[in-house]
């Protein structure tokens, strides 16, 4: 899938987000938000995880990694039981390559977990089908279209 089919998505589901297709070469999240001019925590990074292999789909500050406890513990399940994706496997499941999985609008929707302190913005951005594309959605329509579970992701 490719950034067209996320706008179609978009536009079929009367989403309220934008894609952002003329940022420049941004290959780290904080060349993404200094090119964007927001702040570093709201460049979202959307994983696929397998939990006791079953997918799992989970949004998080691009630069803050994800605790494998917090997930085992929130499915009750030891670490071991928690997986990151393969890349081919984002790509079948998603549709879209690692590095440009936006938050929405994926071939196969999974449960979702959510950074807790992503409520903390009001507008945030994700990747928009491919690595030169950006997705700038509220924070209120993740919420709507995706029901996450919220989780305290961060290790702070």
């Amino acid at each position: 899938m490719t950034p067209a089919d996320l706008a179609r998505y978009i536009a079929q589901q009367g989403v309220d987000a934008e894609l952002i297709t003329d940022i420049g070469d941004t290959p780290t999240v904080p060349t993404a938000a200094a090119a964007l001019g927001v702040d570093v925590d709201q460049i979202l990074k959307t994983l696929l995880f397998y939990v006791k292999g079953s997918p799992v789909t989970v949004i998080s500050h691009g630069v803050e990694p994800v605790p494998a406890r917090v997930l085992a513990d929130h499915f009750g399940v030891g670490k071991r039981q928690i997986k990151l994706a393969r890349p081919e496997q984002v790509l079948v499941e998603t549709g879209y390559p690692v590095g440009g999985v936006p938050p929405i609008g994926h071939r196969n929707p999974h449960p979702t977990i959510m950074a807790r302190s992503i409520l903390e913005y009001e507008m945030v951005f994700g990747g928009g089908g491919d690595d030169k594309t950006m997705l700038r959605i509220p924070v209120s329509e993740l919420l709507r279209l995706l029901t996450p579970e919220l989780l305290p992701l961060r290790q702070s």
